[in-house]
């Protein structure tokens, strides 16, 4: 089956500052919780960290080149908060200003349209030292921070991202501790759920204030297993991953408010003022959807939440995550539905493969990850059926360009469509670089 998709369809390919930029102590940067969680032994795999990454701080127009030559459109990238505010709020740093400013000129020159995140969870550490995502003081620096960014960039930038995958910040980093800052609470990480969803609200509000021109959404990872079995049982597990790990998030800024149901089976309490709701609700452009896998669930009294996570029958990726491109399709409906039809965004999608180089016949460096390939032709026939269907996709973003840090689990899983070789930050685009660029030209199959 030829890959058709519409002519105006958005092809893009996605990164986040601490995973490939480095330079973490130049020009002005202030730390992150992300520096620090990485100093923390035996947190990190092999206690690595993001200093020096890919380098993209300083290699940029590289792999602008690169973008290019691929035919890719759009390329989504984090700004790093500690760059634009080295202690979270207070002085600008105009060499971070700078620096962000370059790197979207240099897209604009080589005709891809720069797609901003504002948090891909590195936050200064500055304001986890006065409580974090726990302190609803962060919720307004973080406003603070987006109008700064509006007022920097907005007349080069038209695609806005609020926040990168809230469940992640929330529930990683202050439920269960493996995701910077560490902590393993669940009502610490109640609080980081409402405030983080209080930042998006101001972030949009700040957005229609500002007077730029552009849209504005925010990026999910949704968490939607299927049932184990048909009983009513599983049936109810899977509704209480949902509330669970979707609905704090999705329902109060599509205007359904929290999932009080569930909330109040665990005895939790959002942190709720006065107006916040009305906040965080207001009017989103679109969604992105960031899908990797779909899991399976049974109901098991024993286990918390009542929810076991069962094997599945599917390959896996170098992460251990099943290769299910039904599922791709399933998360989409889920998430036009909740959101009321409005215009979706594959924010992320991609797999980790043990890549590793060889020379061929002609001397030249190649990766052949042809299970990567096997991977995305089999996702873009989903996305494909799913357009076909009337869900309202319109763009793709393949996680990653380039292999980079990939968070606690260091440098030792590969993303990207690039090579990147660590040690002399050497760029070597894998087969599947070509299989995107030949499906970005209409070629692809």
């Amino acid at each position: 089956m030829e890959l058709r998709f519409p002519a105006d369809f958005l092809w893009g390919a996605a990164t986040a500052s601490y995973q490939v930029e480095g330079a973490v102590t130049e020009d002005g940067r202030g730390p992150s919780i992300w520096d620090t969680f990485c100093r923390i032994p035996g947190k990190v795999y092999g206690g690595e960290s993001g200093a020096v990454a890919c380098d993209q701080y300083h290699r940029y127009r590289e792999d602008i080149r690169l973008m290019k030559e691929a035919g890719i459109q759009a390329y989504r990238f984090s700004i790093a908060w500690p760059r634009i505010y080295p202690e979270g709020k207070g002085p600008i740093n105009q060499k971070g200003i700078d620096h962000y400013r370059n790197l979207i000129e240099a897209l604009h020159e080589a005709g891809i349209e720069p797609v901003v995140t504002l948090y891909h969870w590195d936050l200064p550490q500055a304001l986890q030292d006065q409580g974090g995502w726990e302190n609803r003081e962060i919720a307004y620096a973080f406003a603070r921070y987006a109008q700064t960014c509006y007022e920097a960039f907005g007349d080069r930038v038209s695609k806005w991202i609020t926040l990168n995958e809230p469940f992640c910040s929330a529930y990683l980093g202050y439920a269960y501790g493996v995701h910077a800052p560490g902590i393993a609470d669940i009502h610490a990480a109640a609080r980081a759920v409402h405030h983080l969803n209080l930042a998006h609200g101001l972030a949009v509000q700040a957005f229609r204030n500002s007077g730029k021109k552009g849209e504005i959404g925010i990026t999910w990872n949704l968490v939607i297993p299927r049932p184990a079995t048909r009983r009513p049982e599983d049936l109810k597990a899977v509704e209480r991953v949902i509330d669970r790990d979707n609905r704090v998030f999705t329902g109060p800024v599509c205007g359904k408010g929290y999932p009080e149901a569930y909330l109040a089976s665990r005895g939790i309490r959002m942190p709720v003022e006065a107006g916040d709701m009305d906040i965080i609700s207001t009017p989103i452009d679109f969604a992105g959807l960031n899908y990797y896998s779909e899991g399976a669930v049974r109901w098991n009294e024993h286990a918390p939440d009542s929810v076991e996570m069962v094997p599945s029958w599917e390959p896996v990726t170098d992460m251990g995550w099943p290769i299910v491109p039904r599922g791709f399709i399933r998360y989409l409906r889920w998430l036009r539905d909740e959101t009321g039809g409005i215009p979706l965004y594959v924010t992320e999608n991609g797999c980790a493969v043990q890549d590793r180089p060889v020379v061929d016949a002609a001397g030249h460096e190649r990766v052949h990850d042809t299970e990567r390939i096997a991977y995305l032709r089999s996702h873009f026939k989903a996305l494909q059926e799913a357009l076909e269907e009337g869900i309202p996709v319109k763009g793709y973003f393949l996680w990653s360009l380039i292999d980079n840090f990939e968070w606690a689990y260091g440098y030792s899983k590969r993303f990207g469509i690039i090579y990147c070789d660590y040690a002399t930050l050497k760029r070597i685009p894998k087969d599947s670089y070509y299989f995107y660029r030949d499906l970005i030209a209409g070629y692809a199959e």
